[in-house]
């Protein structure tokens, strides 16, 4: 039996809060977004991050999505 790999979301969150001097707590109070489901994502421990989450955060940092899910490198 094949077993299935587990993608895990890398994301540019720690950059993009730490660019603006901000923190989780900060993007919660602004987006309403609970702020366990953004350690999560701050972490990179979300396996499918959830469209409207990503479109609220990249939002509040105004940024796009992909500026927000792609890696820099």
């Amino acid at each position: 039996m094949q077993k299935i790999k587990e993608e895990i979301y890398e994301n540019n969150l720690r950059v993009l809060l730490a660019k603006k001097r901000l923190k989780v707590s900060d993007l919660a109070k602004g987006t309403g977004i609970a702020k366990s489901t953004l350690t999560a994502l701050y972490y990179e421990r979300t396996k499918r991050p959830d469209i409207t989450t990503l479109q609220k955060v990249a939002n509040f940092l105004n940024v796009t999505i992909d500026e927000l899910m792609n890696v820099e490198e």
